[in-house]
């Protein structure tokens, strides 16, 4: 008799240890998986520029609850987004110089998402201003329409710099060199080496040309 109470205790707290045993009816999820929107979560919008900002700012029902224009500044930004309360949604666009703009808000708490430039769908617009754009990216946050784009930490971002910054130089080292074929072309001279800008010999003496026809070693001809 005691071993077969202390079995149907044990059954019992096993029994316990498991969701959804012990009591009749469907088990309910925990506090912390079920993830509930604040009633009150504000949207802000803003149109980047750079040198200043238009921020739109609206409630979940659309209703515009400011528009400021802004110098651009690590300060105002941050109190104009401050005004939307604690871990707003604000929506930049991925344009030129949104790295210090994303990293401030992000610092401060909000939820920050990248609009693509050619992603979203702006509409036939016959008028297309900073407040049109900025109300035009808050309206696609807030209604769940917003195609974004990825935002890359900082190491990525400066390894993605370097990468364009040395296809910037290789460019123009290659117009830099074409520009000096182009005088020597205009001028009738030939190029003496294969490579005029690397450590290669120079072409056989036989094959070279002088300016204006003139044999090589003649005394009008520049060894």
């Amino acid at each position: 008799m005691v071993a077969s109470g202390a079995g149907g205790e044990g059954g019992a707290s096993s029994r316990r240890g498991v969701p959804g045993l012990g009591r009749l009816g469907p088990s309910t999820a925990t506090p912390t998986r079920r993830k509930k929107a604040p009633v009150n979560r504000e949207y802000v919008g803003i149109d980047l520029h750079r040198r200043r900002s238009v921020v739109i700012r609206k409630n979940a029902d659309g209703e515009l609850l400011s528009k400021v224009h802004i110098d651009n500044d690590p300060v105002t930004l941050v109190e104009a987004v401050a005004a939307a309360g604690p871990e707003p949604e604000v929506v930049v666009e991925a344009t030129f110089g949104w790295y210090w703009a994303v990293d401030l808000l992000t610092e401060m708490g909000a939820h920050v998402h990248l609009a693509h430039p050619l992603g979203n769908n702006w509409g036939n617009r016959r008028v297309k201003n900073d407040e049109r754009d900025a109300t035009d990216l808050v309206d696609l946050l807030r209604l769940g329409r917003l195609a974004e784009s990825w935002i890359a930490p900082p190491e990525v971002r400066e390894v993605r710099e370097m990468v364009r910054y040395r296809a910037k130089l290789v460019r123009l080292r290659g117009g830099l060199k074409a520009q000096v074929h182009a005088v020597m072309g205009k001028h009738g001279v030939l190029p003496a080496r294969d490579d005029m800008f690397g450590r290669v010999a120079p072409r056989s003496s036989t094959r070279s040309t002088c300016r204006w026809g003139i044999r090589p070693g003649s005394s009008h001809c520049a060894s």
